[in-house]
């Protein structure tokens, strides 16, 4: 029996080096339109948690991806759904989500 697809899980660290180390790495924040205006990772791609299926045409399966939430949960989700549903290859969770990243942010 085959393996389901995995996706790997980043500390914020990891996902911080990463970042530098790759330009186009994707930073897909699921979390909704009012915790995005709140607060976000610099050069991050917003598209809400229930809005993923409808707009999976706009990520390249391909593309290292990195899911973000809040909590690390809703990404761990979004994550398996990447990987399980739309074929993508290359993504990872970061691991306590916003709560435990300390790189870089930007509001509106």
């Amino acid at each position: 029996m085959a393996e389901a697809p995995q996706f790997k899980t980043l500390s914020a660290e990891e996902v911080l080096a990463r970042q530098q180390a790759n330009p186009d790495l994707l930073l897909l924040d699921v979390r909704t339109q009012d915790e995005w205006e709140e607060y976000r990772i610099p050069g991050a791609v917003l598209i809400p948690m229930h809005q993923l299926p409808a707009r999976i045409g706009e990520l390249s399966p391909e593309r290292e991806t990195v899911v973000v939430c809040e909590h690390g949960i809703r990404s761990q989700q979004a994550a398996q759904y990447l990987v399980a549903q739309a074929g993508f290859t290359n993504v990872a969770n970061l691991e306590g989500g916003m709560s435990a990243w300390d790189g870089p942010v930007e509001a509106d």
